[in-house]
């Protein structure tokens, strides 16, 4: 792999470079000598994980790096602040600038359980007005 990664002008750093049992066969392995699950590690800002899928084949899991997302949207927030001034269009457009690139990168599987969860804790609850708004239109208009 050094001479490869040679052939690029590029190298790796001792300290930071490990061999990780990951992938399809680790768990079966690991499982067998009595390890554990399959070591995770980290990489451009996600942690990733070797996990199943319902049907229980191997999926490569990915979750943002907490402590990644929470200084983007602490910087966010500050961005907000001193744009609060500026008109509430362009406040929006420049919003879908930042927040898109953060979502796109993260368009992987399982992470929509995650946005439900964040919707759910941040958006406000739909006002409904009538549980069966038509039997209430049929009350009032019998056909």
């Amino acid at each position: 792999m050094r001479l490869r990664l040679e052939e690029f002008s590029l190298a790796l750093h001792p300290d930071k470079t490990q061999l990780l049992e990951f992938g399809r066969y680790a768990a079966v392995i690991r499982k067998r000598y009595g390890l554990g699950k399959p070591e995770t590690f980290t990489f451009l800002g996600f942690i990733f994980i070797c996990g199943k899928s319902r049907r229980g084949a191997l999926q490569l899991q990915r979750e943002t790096r907490g402590d990644r997302m929470r200084t983007k949207l602490r910087d966010i927030k500050e961005q907000l602040r001193k744009r609060m001034h500026v008109s509430i269009p362009e406040q929006g457009k420049w919003l879908r600038q930042v927040v898109p690139d953060n979502l796109r990168i993260r368009r992987y599987p399982r992470f929509r359980g995650h946005l439900n969860r964040l919707a759910d804790a941040w958006l406000p609850k739909p006002r409904i007005l009538h549980p069966w708004p038509d039997q209430r239109f049929a009350v009032k208009h019998p056909r």
